[in-house]
Order: structure tokens, then sequence, then C-alpha cells
């Protein structure tokens, strides 16, 4: 028998290899002479060598030596529990000061993921065909605790840097990313540090993902497209596609895009307010799990690792949703420009808007 250490002491010497082989011709002596007496042949013999060994019960099963040590005795002693795991890393502190981040939702369809098409894009220069159905700078400020959004309408006509006048959802069909977050950057004069993209199909899974989202429907009214899905005034538990139908509908409405714009802010809201349920984004295992679990549906920028996103999400942890305040862009008024529906922008208010981000006072804008 091995010893606690891993070792047999009956290996360790020429004595104890000479117990090992005399023994196994003991027990080989034995077993003949126990045929010898069921054959009944040679009795007296077998029963004289059996006065001369101890009892067969006396022989421990296993033992390749005569005498058992006190080690061979069968512990009553449980084995240890297994070690706790370690604590898992901390997360570091976002670093102080404001952020901006922009949000953009990919109108891609034909089954490629809007990540592909925006890479290709950056990597040859070609078009590809998606824009940006949704457009929303999500400022933090440096106190982290609420959020402020700033929509942008699709349908602005700007000046997209790299590409000139367009409506400025355009920037992500001819430059990708980039193009489309240098084209925000533009028309606001403020600094994007991180750019995230979802398609339809990654904000299926997302909202799915999540159990589903509850959204508080301002008014009931029945979508045009794909389900067609009834949605009833107050609260409604949406799935993802339901979501999605909510977040895309306009032609449900008297002001179409407008209404559209102050659906998606309901929902990116509602989205958050699930995050930060019962202080999920205390839980550094938990705000890990859900950075691994969303990067199966977001693209981000280059720097936006999820490193980085897993300390922006902890950065959340107080978030106040109630207190997020949200606005549109101003226009000026619609108009047609080579055959296009068009909005235009209202620079000066702009202007003042793009201010109030650099300066953080976006909240005399934007409001809860």
């Amino acid at each position: 028998m091995s010893m606690p250490g891993g070792t047999d002491p009956s290996s360790s010497h020429p004595h104890g290899r000479w117990m090992v082989a005399h023994g196994r011709r003991r027990w080989i002596a034995a077993l003949l002479a126990l045929v010898l007496l069921a054959a009944a042949v040679v009795a007296v013999v077998s029963l004289n060598r059996a006065g001369n060994q101890a009892p067969p019960a006396a022989q421990p099963s296993a033992t390749p030596s005569e005498t058992a040590t006190p080690s061979e005795t069968p512990s009553t002693t449980p084995p240890p529990a297994p070690a706790a795991p370690p604590p898992p890393p901390p997360i570091a502190e976002l670093p102080p000061g404001a952020m901006n981040i922009l949000v953009i939702g990919s109108d891609i369809r034909g089954g490629t993921p809007a990540r592909d098409a925006a890479a290709h894009t950056a990597a040859t220069g070609e078009a590809q065909d998606h824009r940006a159905d949704t457009l929303m700078v999500v400022h933090v400020p440096a106190d982290r605790s609420t959020l402020y959004f700033i929509s942008i309408n699709r349908d602005t006509w700007v000046d997209i840097p790299g590409y000139g006048g367009a409506k400025i959802n355009a920037g992500l069909e001819y430059g990708g990313i980039d193009m489309q977050t240098a084209a925000v950057q533009q028309l606001l004069g403020i600094t994007i540090n991180h750019t995230l993209m979802l398609d339809f199909g990654g904000f299926k899974l997302l909202v799915d993902g999540l159990g589903g989202i509850d959204v508080n429907v301002p008014f009931p009214f029945q979508a045009s497209i794909e389900t067609q899905h009834v949605f009833a005034a107050g609260m409604n538990h949406l799935d993802g596609q339901a979501a999605l139908e909510f977040v895309r509908e306009r032609y449900a409405f008297s002001d179409g895009d407008f209404q559209r714009v102050r659906n998606q802010q309901i929902m990116l809201r509602a989205v958050l307010a699930r995050l930060t349920a019962g202080g999920a984004l205390n839980d550094v295992t938990a705000v890990r799990s859900l950075v691994d679990f969303a990067s199966c549906c977001l693209t981000v920028d280059k720097g936006f690792d999820p490193v980085q996103a897993a300390i922006l999400a902890y950065s959340l942890r107080n978030l106040n949703t109630g207190a997020i305040g949200t606005m549109t862009l101003p226009t000026t008024g619609s108009g047609f420009v080579a055959g296009q529906s068009v909005l235009f922008p209202d620079y000066g208010a702009i202007a003042a808007v793009g201010a109030a981000l650099r300066e953080g006072r976006i909240g005399e804008f934007a409001k809860p």
C-alpha cells in the first residue's frame, strides 16, 4: 500500500522487495491449497499448511507485505474542503472627466452583420448598403450620476467630412463608423470618445438575452412593419422582435421620425434600467459577464476593448435612470434637396448644445 506521500515503503529497499516476492509465493501456495482442499485429495497437507499460516480472514486482501503498518488503516478524517476560488480582480475606475459616446443603429439588411459591412468600407473605401437608422450622443458627466441622450434625426442635411452634402446618416454608408463619427463631431463641435454600433439582428439578440424589456409606451399604436405588433399605452414587456418594431416605427405617428426618435430614447432608458436593476453593476463578475454577453451584438471603435467597456459599465453602478435627460437636436424645418426629403439643422441652436456639452451644462437642454 502507498503511504500518504505517494511512495511504497516495500519498494524502496532490497529487503522490502524480498518481502513482496515472498508474499506473492505464499498467496500462490494458499490458492493451491484451497484447490486441493476442494478436491479432497490432500486434506491433511492442506490443513497442515493452513495451520502454519494466519487464517484467511486475517489476511489483508490487498496488502503485498505480511505485516500491516498503521498507515494502512483507512482514515476516518474527511478530506479537506476545496479551497475557495480567488476573488475576481477589481475593475479600475473610469478616469475623471466627462465622456461622449455615439450610439449608431444600422439598418443593414440581407444577413450581413453591420460590423462586417463597416469593416469592409474601412478597409476598401467601398460604400455599403446601410445607413444610421439611429444616431444618439450619450453624454456621461464627470460624476456618473446620470446620463444625457442627444438624438440626431437621421434626415438632417449636413456636410459630411470626406464626402460632402448628404443626410447625416449617410456617413455610415460611405465611410463606415469613422466617417459617421466625424460627421457628428463636426456638427456639434465636440469630441466623441467612443462609438457603439448595433444592427437589427444584434438588437433583437440583446433584448432577448436580457429576458425582454419593460417599456413604458406613451400612447397606443400598431406597428406598420413585420409582425405589426400592437402596443398598449403603459408598461409593455417586449421581446426582441417587438422591441425592434417599437424603435423602428414612424408611419404610425403624425410627426413621423420625431416620435421614432423619442421612442428610441425611451427604449435606451428601459435597457439601462434593466441593466442596473438591483445594483447589478456593483457586482464585478456580473459586469464582466454583461460585457462578454454584449460583445456578441455590438460593434465598437478600436479603442473600446472589453476592459474599457467593463470600466465604463462599472462607473455607472450608481446611475439614477429616472434622472436621465433627453433631447433631439433642433432643426429649422423640412424641405427637399436633390429629390430627397430632408431636415435643415438649426446651426445656432446646435452650437449652443455643443457648447453645453463641452462645458458640462447639457442638463440645461436635455431634461428628464
